[in-house]
């Protein structure tokens, strides 16, 4: 069995999510949080195989938590999901450490192929943004959070 935390801020969100990775054959949602600065907390007490982490989180955003599972947890692959792709946000994930970089609004079924790559090591990148991994985008200065 896939192990997953599940970082979401919204309630709803995160316990459909939740019920939907939960019916895939080979996963289970072992750790659920709402904000990022229960992140590393929760990856160390429930050991996940892979982190799904929403980017814009309170408390810590889900690319300094991820940054943190990097060094706390190494073992655990990290995915961050966004409702926006941004070339910008896709780089900083990369730069933080996380194994993939895909858009909330896509099918659960991409999802979860999407963890089992991450899993079996690969980099997973939306579709989307795929082509854009090294351009800045408007609003994406060194400085400004997603």
């Amino acid at each position: 069995m896939i192990r997953l935390l599940l970082a979401e801020d919204q309630g709803m969100t995160r316990g459909a999510l939740a019920l939907l990775l939960g019916m895939e054959h080979d996963m289970e949602v072992v750790a659920q949080v709402g904000r990022g600065d229960e992140v590393v907390d929760a990856a160390l007490l429930s050991r996940p195989d892979v982190a799904l982490l929403d980017i814009g989180l309170p408390g810590r955003s889900g690319l300094d938590a991820a940054a943190d599972l990097r060094s706390e947890a190494p073992d655990c692959r990290v995915l961050i999901l966004a409702t926006f792709g941004r070339p910008g946000s896709l780089r900083r994930a990369m730069e933080a450490g996380a194994a993939g970089f895909l858009v909330k609004d896509g099918p659960v079924e991409e999802l979860a192929e999407a963890i089992r790559r991450a899993l079996r090591g690969e980099t997973v990148i939306d579709p989307a943004l795929a082509g854009t991994a090294g351009e800045p985008a408007a609003g994406d200065g060194p400085g400004e959070r997603p």
